[in-house]
């Protein structure tokens, strides 16, 4: 009996230690939590560093912008109207040429001999025509043998005519002054009617066709300025180039509804080559008093696109940063007030203390700086150019706008400005200016 009361006693015991063992994790893993929560909800994250700009109007132009191609304004792909054997390439690649220079020379002999022999029969038929005329005004000649003569003359004349252009046409010339390419035949090669020779451009000015959608169609007339930049330089790359439009098309395109526009551009330089792709745009009317920032500062989301304004902590916002140093200046406080019933002394010592509180309250003073918080802000942007974009709707005048380091910045967040860069501008411009 004594020993079954024993093992209930040592059972009861065992699991009241394993209730308490049991009961003291579960608990700590409950305060554990709890104080992670508490921790991570009263942490405060360090200050972002940003650079910011301010919100003005200022003058805006604004334009529309397409992708080009460029062609020269005169530019043609040589080729022969006749067979032939290549005989002579008086030219070099990327030479230029005046107009009627000759290109090739095809094998012409037997053309030659052909044209002189025609040359000799079309003297002896003049030589006829000229004895028939003279004999008619001495009566002895009929006016039938006056009009033969006078007709083998003019075939003769003809004859000749037409076998000089045959010759001509042995000759390949330059129909304008401008830049060949490369030869695309050899010496000695045969060649048909057709056959490309080399390709001929004039690279003095250029021509570039592009097209806008029928809603900026109205926006658009013959005579305005037209910037051209190089493919690659972005939306707010350079555009060195400038034009005018020259040709717009009547018609719409029913397909794309796309409406084809021709710029000319001079191109001394020889900057730009046929075929090359440019990115165009055509300058508007300024407008003044419009809102922008620069195209960094806008972010978009599903929700919409949204920019960050710095704004001064509220009071509230700003009680955990000045908390710790009242703190600090408690104990100092309390020192004097201690130590005046202990000992008068003390007073007096501490009279030194009392007289470095301006040189404490310096510190204060520096500090005095409002501490600064995000506030995000959805906004309705407008029309984009060179790097900037407009804003409708959103904001303000003046406000303070995050340009840079928006990266996991969240609404309420705070902040530190550093405007020594500037995202607008690349680093080589900013190492140059500095």
């Amino acid at each position: 009996m004594f020993k079954r009361i024993l093992r209930i006693f040592i059972i009861l015991v065992v699991l009241l230690v394993l209730a308490v063992v049991v009961g003291g994790i579960v608990w700590f893993n409950y305060f554990r939590d709890g104080m992670i929560k508490q921790y991570f909800a009263t942490m405060k994250p360090p200050a972002a560093t940003v650079s910011t700009t301010i919100a003005k109007p200022s003058n805006w132009t604004p334009g529309v912008e397409a992708i080009g191609t460029v062609r020269a304004v005169r530019g043609v792909d040589l080729t022969v109207e006749v067979s032939g054997i290549v005989k002579e390439i008086p030219f070099h690649a990327n030479e230029k040429v005046a107009s009627n220079a000759v290109l090739l020379q095809l094998d012409d002999a037997v053309e030659r001999a052909d044209l002189e022999a025609q040359k000799a029969q079309a003297a002896l038929d003049q030589v006829s025509l000229t004895r028939a005329i003279e004999l008619t005004k001495r009566g002895v000649g009929s006016d039938s043998t006056l009009d033969s003569a006078r007709a083998a003359a003019s075939a003769s004349a003809s004859q000749v005519t037409r076998l000089q252009a045959v010759l001509d046409q042995k000759q390949l010339t330059a129909p304008f002054a401008g830049t060949v390419g490369i030869p695309k035949i050899d010496l000695g090669q045969y060649l048909s009617p057709g056959t490309s020779v080399v390709t001929l451009q004039d690279l003095d000015t250029m021509r570039v066709d592009f097209s806008v959608p029928e809603q900026q169609l109205p926006l658009l007339k013959i005579g305005q300025t037209v910037r051209l930049g190089l493919g690659g330089g972005g939306g707010g790359g350079d555009m060195p180039f400038a034009g005018a439009i020259r040709g717009i098309d009547p018609k719409i395109d029913p397909s794309s509804r796309l409406v084809n526009i021709r710029a000319e551009v001079a191109n001394p330089d020889g900057k730009l080559t046929p075929g090359q792709f440019v990115q165009v745009r055509v300058e508007l009317p300024e407008e003044q008093n419009v809102l922008s920032l620069p195209q960094t500062a806008l972010t978009t989301s599903l929700y919409g696109d949204y920019i960050f304004v710095v704004q001064p902590a509220k009071p509230a916002e700003a009680a955990p940063a000045q908390v710790e140093k009242p703190a600090d200046a408690k104990p100092a406080d309390a020192k004097p007030a201690d130590a005046k019933p202990a000992d008068p002394k003390a007073a007096d010592a501490a009279k030194p203390a009392a007289d470095a509180k301006p040189a404490d309250a310096a510190k204060p003073a520096e500090a005095e700086k409002p501490a600064l918080v995000l506030s995000q802000v959805f906004v309705k942007p407008g029309r984009r150019n060179q790097g900037m974009v407009e804003i409708v709707e959103g904001l303000k005048a003046g406000e303070e706008v995050v340009t840079a380091g928006q990266n996991r910045l969240f609404n309420g967040m705070s902040v530190n400005v550093d405007n020594t860069i500037d995202p607008t501008k690349s680093a080589n411009k900013q190492a140059d200016q500095q």
